[in-house]
């Protein structure tokens, strides 16, 4: 992903909080010569050997697993908030451009089985059913339910290498940053008001 040096974020920590916060993402790799992509949640975590990774599933009816065996090198990408910027807003000419959060994960992906695949299925659903007024527990679907796992395929990505980008108007002086802030708060929508809060937070 090119990054120009002012957008790269390098903060490890805040990254693996963007993961977490942003798990719906793009799992990108080669299944018969072809680029191949699926939308699923990918969970950041640490295996019993503590290296970091993304673990997931994908439907067996989905042919993408078929080329984990064949490349095992895959490309996972999680997106944050975004937004137009109107170069209407600054105090000067220029062009229009568009501010936002991407992050990259590069990786080797594996087939998981057994009670791997069971307890991974838990984070999952632990995650996502901890603000439910009645939530659900893998350990209490019963053996009928459950049987639906035969109908998927469960993986690890060991990260190699991650790539981040922050475009925040990093670039523009204090005067034309606040306006920009400004003018996305009156946008009112709920990415250009998710891009305010975000500017809001970066120092300057």
């Amino acid at each position: 992903m090119h990054t120009p040096d002012i957008y790269k974020n390098e903060n490890q920590e805040e990254i693996k909080d963007f993961l977490i916060q942003n798990s719906f993402g793009i799992l990108i790799n080669q299944t018969n010569g072809k680029l191949w992509a699926t939308h699923i949640p990918l969970e950041l975590d640490t295996n019993k050997d503590g290296k970091e990774i993304l673990h997931g599933h994908i439907a067996k009816e989905n042919p993408q697993w078929k080329g984990f065996a064949d490349n095992d090198q895959v490309l996972a990408i999680f997106s944050g908030p975004h937004s137009y910027i109107s170069s209407s807003w600054y105090d000067h000419e220029n062009v229009p451009t568009w501010n936002y959060i991407a992050v990259h994960v590069y990786g080797k992906i594996k087939i998981i089985e057994g009670d791997a695949v069971i307890e991974s299925l838990k984070k999952l659903v632990d995650k996502y059913e901890q603000n439910s007024e009645n939530p659900i527990r893998v350990e209490d679907l019963s053996k009928k339910t459950m049987m639906q796992t035969r109908g998927i395929v469960a993986f690890e990505i060991e990260i190699t290498a991650i790539q981040a980008t922050k475009k925040m108007s990093q670039n523009r002086d204090d005067k034309n940053y606040q306006n920009i802030i400004s003018e996305l708060e009156k946008t009112n929508t709920n990415q250009s008001i998710a891009v305010a809060n975000e500017m809001k937070k970066c120092p300057r």
